[in-house]
This record gives C-alpha cells, sequence and structure tokens, in this order.
C-alpha cells in the first residue's frame, strides 16, 4: 500500500514539474527542465551519501573502535540479509539516527551521539534496524530522486518569476504556477516522506525481531528530538526528512507521521507476530567520556 502511495506522489510530482516547465516555458521549457532535472538526478545519485555524511560531520566507526556499536549493525545487516554499511557517529545532542546511499552495496548508516547516550540496547537495535530498513526498501534513493525533483521545481519557479514577472502575456495562470507549484511540491514531497517510514517501521521491527524496542525509542526521543535545536537541519532544512524522529511538529508539513500513529502501528504489528515480553536486554555501557565513543566497552 505504501510503495502504490509512493509511486502514485511520486508520478504527480513529476507531473507537476513537467506542467510548470510547459507554462513558462512551452515545449521548449519542458525539455530545458527535463534536462535539468535528469542532470541533477545523476549529480545526486552518485553524491548524495558523500554530501549527507559532510555536512553533518560524521565520523566513521568500525570494530576496533566501537566494538559493540559495529557489531549490533553487523547482526541486523546479515539478519537483513543486506552488505555490510559503512557505520557512522555524528557528534550532536539532538537524538537521531539516518540512512543514506544510492543502494544497499554503497549505504551508510549514522547515530547521533545524543541517541546512543539516551537510549538502551534494545532501543539502540530497533533504531538502526529501522535505519538499514530503508536500505532494504531503497527509501534512499527514493527520498533523494523525490527532494531532487522537488529542488528542480522551486529552481524552475523561481526561473519562471525571473524571466516572466514583466511579461505581460504570462497570464493569472502562469503566474500562479509559478507560485504555486513549489508549494504543491513541498507537499508532495512531506507526503511520500511520511509514507515510506510506516514501511520502515515495519520492515525494522521484522529484521530486529520485535517492536518493543523501536516502539520505545520513538516514545523516548520524540520530544528531545523535537526540542533540542539540530545545526545540520537548521542550515539545510532538507535534512530534516533522513531522521527517524522529526525535529518539528507534526501535521501537513510533516515530514513524518505522528509520533503516537507509528507506536499504535508498531504494537498492532506486535501482536500480530505473537510477540511476548521477555525481559529488555541490558544497556550497553557507557564508560567513555568522548562524545565519539559512547557505546565502546571495555
Amino acid at each position: 500500500m505504501n510503495g502504490l502511495k509512493t509511486t502514485m506522489l511520486l508520478a504527480a510530482l513529476t507531473a507537476l514539474f513537467m506542467a510548470l516547465g510547459l507554462t513558462i516555458g512551452g515545449r521548449s521549457g519542458m525539455l530545458i527542465a527535463l534536462l535539468i532535472a535528469v542532470g541533477m538526478n545523476i549529480f545526486t545519485y552518485w553524491n548524495a551519501d558523500k554530501i549527507v555524511l559532510r555536512m553533518h560531520n560524521a565520523v566513521e566507526v568500525d570494530a576496533r573502535s566501537h566494538p559493540q556499536f559495529y557489531g549490533m549493525v553487523a547482526r541486523l545487516a546479515q539478519r537483513a540479509q543486506l552488505p555490510m554499511p559503512r557505520v557512522y557517529i555524528v557528534e550532536d545532542a539532538n537524538p537521531n539516527a539516518f540512512a543514506t546511499g544510492r543502494n544497499p552495496e554503497n549505504a551508510a548508516v549514522a547515530a547521533t551521539t545524543g541517541l546512543l547516550a539516551m537510549l538502551s540496547h534494545e532501543e539502540i537495535e530497533g533504531v538502526m534496524a529501522h535505519e538499514l530498513a530503508h536500505v532494504k526498501n531503497r527509501d534512499t534513493l527514493v527520498m533523494t530522486m523525490v527532494a531532487t525533483i522537488a529542488g528542480a521545481i522551486s529552481m524552475l519557479a523561481n526561473f519562471g518569476m525571473i524571466f516572466r514577472g514583466d511579461s505581460r502575456s504570462a497570464g493569472i495562470a502562469g503566474l500562479l504556477a509559478v507560485l504555486v507549484a513549489p508549494f504543491a511540491a513541498m507537499l508532495v514531497q512531506m507526503a511520500i516522506s511520511r509514507s515510506r517510514e510506516f514501511g520502515a517501521d515495519a520492515v525494522g521491527a521484522q529484521i530486529a525481531g520485535n517492536t518493543r524496542g523501536l516502539a520505545s525509542a520513538l516514545a523516548k526521543i520524540a520530544g528531545p528530538a523535537a526540542r533540542i535545536p539540530n545545526r545540520t537541519a537548521q542550515r539545510n532544512p532538507a535534512a530534516a526528512q533522513l531522521y527517524i524522529a522529526p525535529l518539528s511538529l507534526g501535521g501537513l508539513f510533516s515530514t513524518h507521521p505522528p509520533t503516537e500513529a507509528r507506536i499504535a502501528a508498531l504494537n498492532e504489528l506486535g501482536q500480530d507476530m505473537g510477540e511476548r515480553q521477555p525481559p529488555a536486554a541490558p544497556p550497553i555501557a557507557r564508560t567513555r567520556r568522548s562524545a565519539l565513543d559512547p557505546m565502546r566497552g571495555d
């Protein structure tokens, strides 16, 4: 269902993009817009992971520097039948995590120091399983395409305002298209992002083997994630759709579904999975003071 919804919304976004190009410059304008979008998509496809990791100042870790965290991701990746992704930690008090990469073979997952310090072993496992679910579902590629097309629409609208703003032949319809298209594209982009989160929650719970960890993690980090400033998202608002927890209140303009709805869906899935309630796994030791070594237990 989420896949069909995403396909329909992506088709709507593409149609909006083509219609805007046609409105601004006729068939030639639509062709130019298409070429620009293709070029942007190609660049983003090959470089999105590098851009995302660089703007977060993410630090790559391995089995020697962070054995427990890295080992956890390795076990989850094996359970999900995925290649081992690169693993990163981001120095940030905002409790969050994200995945990036153009395909499972070139994927990376990251967690913030705030998240690692706040959650238990089982909760962190649920969060990282969710991020691997994004990789498995190829959400990182889908959302890269969506963000690129939405960005191209905004760029095209600005182009139209500059070159048609003084034209008397532009007409009210053309002006409205230029003004409304970026807003409509943003709404579609947010809707696609919300639909992909539900899918990643469900697949992530299956990878982790239970819904408890992720449901508990979402309940615990939702408030702090919205309250604690995220400097990267403040500088680059498009980064908000990357994270597991929303950075603002829910609604039409949210990149994520309401946390309560996600937890309710996980609880329902847990009943379908016939979950029992065994004792939670002990918290991962946090004996190191270094913020970049929050899960290293020696």
